[in-house]
Parts: structure tokens; sequence; C-alpha cells
């Protein structure tokens, strides 16, 4: 038997060619796009711990004086475990309008806001980053609680 025939017979060494292209192609669109989610999905449960957070701070650091004013102590805090809390504002009436000198009635609950800022890998490569970013890799998180 001729040495080529016998390649032809045994073709193991194609299967380790195709197992290299099988673990780019695994590694390129299953993977690194799984690691972009669960890094993701990390992130917003973080953020929205630190927006629970602050509720919690804000019940006991209460804006509102005795004659059901809204004033905030000098001191509040404003980043929550390294997320900025941004746009608090105290919601009074049934209206969901800002509490003002012309909207007096009884406050409900506040509201704030803070930003998470995505840095997926998938997203340095063309195609994964419409996918994963199709504007911007920024999102705002609103939370509202009310007063006890």
């Amino acid at each position: 038997m001729s040495h080529k025939r016998s390649f032809i017979a045994d073709q193991r060494g194609a299967v380790a060619l195709e197992t290299m292209i099988i673990y780019i192609f695994l590694a390129s669109f299953l993977l690194v796009p799984l690691a972009d989610v669960t890094a993701a999905a990390f992130q917003f449960a973080s953020a929205w711990a630190a927006l629970r957070s602050f509720g919690q701070y804000v019940q006991y650091y209460n804006p509102l004086g005795p004659d059901g004013t809204v004033t905030w102590r000098p001191g509040l805090q404003t980043t929550v475990a390294g997320y900025p809390i941004s746009n608090i504002q105290v919601i009074c009436g049934d209206a969901r309008v800002a509490c003002s000198s012309s909207n007096i009635a009884t406050p409900k609950y506040f509201t704030f806001t803070t930003t998470v800022t995505l840095a997926p890998i998938g997203a340095r490569l063309p195609f994964w980053r419409s996918v994963l970013c199709p504007t911007s890799c920024t999102y705002t998180l609103l939370y509202s609680e009310r007063f006890q």
C-alpha cells in the first residue's frame, strides 16, 4: 500500500484542523457575547442595589419639613457604591409632579436616577457593536420609593 492511499484512508488530521475552526467560532460568537451579558447583568444588579440603598438612606434622611415643604439638609450624599445619584425629586399629589411652591399637595414619593456605563469586550468587534450597544453603552436607571 502506498503512502498516499494510507493518508486518504486515515483522515484524523482533518479533525484537528476543523477543531481549530470550531474553537474560534465558539469563542468569538458564543463565549465573548455571553461574558458581556454576564458582566452587564452584574453591573445592572450593582447599580440597582445602589439605588435601593440610597432609597433607604433618604427614608431616614427625610427632606420633609414639619409644614410639608421639601428642604434637603446639607451633606446629602450623591454617590452610592461608585454610582452617581442625580435628578432627586420629591413627587407631590396624585398628578406625579415635583413638589414646589405652586404644588403643595401631600408628598407621596421621591425619584432619582443613576447611570451605568457598560464596556463590553465584544463591542470592539464591528458586528457585535451594533448588537450590544446600538446607540450608546450608557444607560440611565430610574428608581422611585414611597414615603412611609
